[in-house]
């Protein structure tokens, strides 16, 4: 059998043009990134179509150790309902950046149940995952600059409120770390936490 890899190699890819058509989402409506990714605006979500159609969520199936096999499953099963006749298709999560170098991989399927391009996908995709990771620690670091700020100082007590950092990455050693060090103009020596994206309590 091939791997996931040499299948999607091997596959031809439909312009994002065609699959949108396949919807009934006019070319007009796509904010496009390249040839085979787009993005779809807000306004396309119509409330009394949803109430006319089914949602099926697919959510823990066959999971191992790692945690693998829920969006191949929810993969095939769209595959298979399209493959009867009805016209369906699958909303998956924008995969973290974290496991696709670690042992659980990517999140985009496998086999012959698996989206593509499967590499821009786990590596940036469109790009939201940068910008919230660059919003996020953009308040971390007004928040730190409050701290410092003996003027306009909030109050904010670092040892009781807690904003954590974020990272789209498993980097085990930065999980617990300590800010601050370096004198008085590096801020307030303090231990923080860096979590991993998509954003968890």
């Amino acid at each position: 059998m091939a791997t996931d890899i040499e299948i999607a190699r091997k596959t031809s890819m439909k312009h994002i043009k065609d699959i949108a058509a396949k919807l009934g989402i006019s070319e007009d409506e796509l904010i496009l990134y390249g040839n085979y990714k787009a993005k779809l605006p807000l306004h396309l979500i119509d409330l009394e179509r949803v109430k006319q159609h089914k949602l099926i969520l697919v959510s823990a199936i066959s999971p191992t150790p790692a945690g693998e096999g829920k969006t191949t499953m929810s993969i095939g099963l769209t595959q298979g309902l399209n493959r009867i006749g009805k016209q369906t298709t699958v909303v998956l999560r924008e995969p973290s950046l974290g496991p696709v170098f670690g042992m659980k991989g990517g999140a985009t399927g496998g086999g012959y149940s698996q989206v593509l391009p499967m590499e821009d996908i786990n590596l940036h995709f469109t790009g939201d995952f940068a910008a919230v990771e660059k919003a996020h620690n953009l308040l971390s670091a007004l928040i730190d600059n409050n701290v410092q700020n003996k003027k306009n100082n909030l109050g904010i007590d670092p040892r009781t409120v807690l904003w954590k950092r974020v990272m789209d990455m498993n980097d085990r050693s930065l999980r617990k770390i300590i800010v601050g060090l370096g004198g008085t103009m590096s801020g307030v020596p303090r231990e923080t936490v860096l979590i991993l994206l998509p954003l968890r309590k």
